[in-house]
């Protein structure tokens, strides 16, 4: 399984969510359609856990 923050991004994006802004290792991603955002931890393309992975696929409410 891919746990990188770039797969989790472009899951993200497939599902409607944009870019919002940065701040330090952390981006935010909003959903206008549900209202939601969701904070991606992005460490120099470190792999997330894959608790914090799903957790945040949980979030956003994207099945895996």
């Amino acid at each position: 399984m891919n746990l990188s923050p770039k797969y989790l991004i472009q899951l993200l994006e497939e599902n409607g969510y944009v870019f919002k802004r940065a701040k330090g290792s952390h981006q935010v991603y909003y959903n206008p359609i549900n209202n939601k955002t969701i904070i991606v931890p992005y460490h120099n393309g470190k792999d997330l856990k894959k608790g914090t992975f799903m957790a945040i696929l949980k979030q956003a409410g994207i099945e895996k």
